[in-house]
């Protein structure tokens, strides 16, 4: 069989699927021609995927780490069966194949940018550095990256898990930005609600607004531990607590700091967050869903019953220079850094 630049050639089942919605893959190591082998160093669950593994194994590293060995056996990849999510991956080129356009060489030490999900991979250690507590996990194995993956060269600057952990939620503050200059060029400059504006694509996506322009920006937290350090870190005009799951609760928080948003960006990994961020939208403004836990349904019925005019969208991972511009702000802001720093000494 021929290689296909998107993989169809890896998927095992069911047949004439892309690999992301295949329920198995072909991970064997051997390669087509325009195919590349990375040595596996490190693997990022996605939040929302290791929340959900957490939860239902009661916090047991032990069990969560099996429950992640026993996915990528099955399905010859990562992707929790339950929220359809998966993450991303850290190693070194291993092996290129000669029709490969990714531009890559052995020995490179690389970052996918494509998700887990439709990533064949083997893993060969068991996992055993890791204990199951964190969404880093230190890993042996092998990944194949396609014609048409998307992947980034680790820079030299920054420890490999933290660009691991930038570069694992780098679409939100570019698409953040692109949003955000889009009300500038109009002549309006917006005032930006962050729901999660703690977390790593929160806090990426609060200084890219400020950055794009944005009069006001407005960082959600559920918690007061999250407040203070969002405070600290010194990347929202106004943090402020709110329940994202309780609409009324949220949108009158965001009134109170400046709101209603032209622009909310949900960057929580718990589900049931839709309608809050809708309520919480001035009517005319843009709703942004980075969280791998938001129901879509339950975002455009919440949107229809209330008769609130926004525009909804789906960011999908990936805008062009997304990486490069992620790692810009965590260089030029040291907020961010110290956050991405802080829970990754978590971790």
């Amino acid at each position: 069989m021929s290689s296909s630049p998107v993989g169809l050639h890896r998927v095992l089942a069911p047949s004439g699927v892309l690999p992301q919605a295949a329920e198995r893959l072909d991970a064997r190591a051997e390669i087509w021609p325009d195919e590349v082998r990375i040595a596996v160093e490190r693997l990022n669950l996605d939040a929302a995927s290791y929340r959900q593994l957490a939860e239902a194994h009661n916090g047991d590293g032990t069990a969560i780490r099996r429950a992640v060995l026993d996915i990528v056996k099955a399905r010859g990849k990562m992707q929790n069966p339950v929220t359809g999510s998966g993450g991303m991956l850290v190693g070194v080129v291993d092996e290129v194949g000669p029709d490969s356009p990714l531009g890559l060489r052995m020995g490179d030490r690389v970052a996918t940018l494509v998700s887990l999900t439709l990533t064949p991979l083997q893993l060969t250690d068991e996992l055993q550095d890791w204990d199951g507590k964190g969404e880093q996990v230190p890993a042996q194995g092998h990944a194949v990256l396609f014609a048409r993956s998307i992947v980034a060269k680790l820079p030299d600057d920054l420890k490999p898990e933290l660009s691991l952990a930038v570069m694992d939620v780098c679409g939100a503050p570019a698409l953040t930005a692109r949003v955000v200059r889009s009300y500038v060029d109009k002549g309006t400059k917006p005032v930006v609600s962050v729901i999660g504006g703690a977390g790593k694509s929160g806090s990426l996506s609060l200084a890219a607004a400020r950055a794009a322009g944005a009069a006001r920006t407005i960082g959600i937290v559920p918690v007061q531990h999250e407040q203070d350090r969002l405070t600290e870190a010194g990347l929202a005009d106004v943090v402020t607590l709110a329940d994202a799951r309780d609409p009324v609760a949220l949108a009158k928080a965001v009134e109170q700091a400046g709101g209603p948003a032209d622009i909310t960006v949900v960057c929580v990994d718990v589900p049931g967050c839709e309608h809050g961020a809708v309520l919480s939208t001035a009517a005319g403004g843009t709703v942004i869903f980075f969280s791998m836990a938001t129901s879509f349904s339950a975002a455009a019925l919440g949107a229809e019953g209330l008769a609130a005019d926004v525009t909804m969208l789906v960011g999908n991972g990936y805008v062009p220079g997304h990486a490069e511009y992620a790692l810009e702000l965590l260089r030029a802001e040291p907020g961010v850094r110290g956050l991405f720093e802080s829970r990754l000494a978590e971790d």
